[in-house]
């Protein structure tokens, strides 16, 4: 496991009124696997440290990771890294983590990516190192969130709409025009892409809170997908 290394904040972007990527410069970063994780450390004047777990949002690029970092009502650290952090400070850093989540390239075959809220944010490094491949198999992404303005990456969804199957479901306001009324995922969501894997040889990797994590497992096994092709990462 890699040590602790320092981490300078690049650039700050929004994402949704809660929601931030954070661009930082490690130098001498080891790479990393789309789907991983680091930890963050910060110290405060008086000795006191604080450790949390943020996802990696795009694929390895030199010696700069993009983290993203949904700030929680009354959090300790997440409030503080999403719109206080200086641009150009510098925290610590530990990664990268995680070996069960992940999905490269290589790994060839159909993949279903479903995400609920910022949950996103693993699933969207794969989606960009897909979308970087020259891989011609089937990809879909399915992307549950409360309403359109809670939508993370939302202009780079749309317009990897034309690559790949992207859809997002809305479970409390829908935009004008939408054919699919508010509500949570249901089975009837999952064969509405056309580029939606079969169950039959797909890869599926679900990302997002508990509940929505354990309901669209539950989906997704009644569907026919097998135990061994879902992958799950939960927060909450």
């Amino acid at each position: 496991m890699h040590g602790w290394r320092w981490a300078r904040l690049r650039e700050r972007t929004k994402q949704t009124a809660t929601g931030r990527t954070l661009e930082f410069e490690v130098p001498r970063w080891p790479g990393h696997l789309p789907g991983q994780h680091v930890d963050v450390r910060l110290t405060a004047d008086n000795g006191y440290q604080a450790v949390r777990s943020y996802s990696l949002a795009a694929p390895a690029d030199t010696d700069r990771i993009e983290l993203g970092i949904q700030a929680a009502i009354g959090g300790e650290v997440s409030p503080y890294l999403a719109d206080d952090l200086p641009v150009g400070a510098e925290v610590e850093v530990k990664g990268p983590l995680g070996g069960w989540f992940v999905w490269t390239p290589q790994d060839r075959g159909p993949l279903l990516l479903i995400a609920g809220g910022s949950g996103v944010v693993p699933l969207m490094a794969m989606l960009r190192a897909r979308l970087a491949s020259v891989s011609d198999d089937p990809c879909a992404l399915l992307y549950s969130v409360r309403d359109p303005d809670e939508v993370w990456y939302a202009t780079e969804l749309d317009a990897a709409g034309d690559a790949v199957g992207v859809r997002l479901l809305y479970t409390r306001t829908v935009p004008d025009g939408s054919e699919r009324p508010a509500g949570r995922m249901t089975e009837l969501d999952l064969p509405t892409l056309p580029t939606l894997p079969s169950p039959a040889d797909a890869r599926c990797y679900v990302c997002g809170p508990t509940g929505f994590v354990e309901h669209a497992g539950a989906l997704l096994l009644a569907a026919g997908y097998a135990p061994d092709q879902i992958r799950t990462e939960r927060f909450g």
